[in-house]
């Protein structure tokens, strides 16, 4: 299958719920902390906090996009205080490294975390040193995927064709505006979709597995 991707020079992997099992739940403990945060910011209790921390991420792409919108909170802090997790669910996960590796071309991170964040989720994965760079929030200047601008600040960023580029992600709705611009699409379906269910013709690739589906792909090398 690799001449199948021939034309592909940068891989471009979203990191919660992709680079490692959404079986680990990590990002529950996230979530947590955000409607925790929601909770404290507003005087809500938990389960008003959650409401609107859902309405928020559907509305706004993410809980945080909307609580700059609605109440001007500090990104900086939010970020901080909900990626105060432990990462003890997460293990080296040697043969992802091994083929992520083996991917001919430029190796980049899409997220909608911060690169702090990211860069202890990669260490402990054993992925440190496995990408050219972590395109965050930040980066995207708070406007998270799937905002169109994102995607055009990536390609801006690190000089990207993305008729030459392929992005991997859980979240099917991230997907669309990586399609509309040209790139190839994967779609790691491994139960965390929260988007509910949208027309999904811009995923050229749906995957239970990334380790897996990048095992058969590189088999041929």
């Amino acid at each position: 299958m690799l001449a199948r991707f021939a034309s592909i020079d940068t891989w471009i992997f979203d990191l919660d719920n992709t680079l490692y099992p959404a079986s680990a739940d990590l990002f529950a403990q996230v979530d947590a902390r955000m409607t925790d945060y929601v909770a404290g910011r507003l005087g809500l209790d938990r389960d008003a906090a959650f409401r609107a921390q859902k309405a928020w991420f559907l509305g706004h792409g993410t809980t945080l996009s909307g609580l700059i919108a609605e109440h001007d909170v500090d990104p900086h802090a939010f970020l901080a205080y909900v990626h105060d997790i432990e990462l003890d669910v997460l293990a080296h996960d040697a043969l992802l490294v091994d083929r992520i590796a083996a991917l001919p071309g430029r190796k980049l991170v899409f997220t909608n975390g911060d690169a702090p964040y990211a860069g202890k989720v990669l260490e402990r994965l054993g992925l440190g040193a496995s990408f050219e760079g972590v395109h965050d929030i930040h980066a995207m200047r708070l406007m998270p995927k799937p905002h169109a601008s994102a995607y055009r600040g990536l390609c801006d960023a690190f000089a990207l064709d993305p008729a030459r580029s392929l992005f991997v992600d859980d979240m099917a709705r991230n997907l669309a505006p990586a399609k509309a611009i040209g790139m190839t699409t994967v779609w790691v379906d491994n139960g965390s979709e929260q988007a509910g269910d949208p027309a999904r013709d811009f995923i050229d690739f749906t995957i239970p597995d990334l380790a897996d589906w990048l095992g058969v792909i590189l088999e041929d090398q």
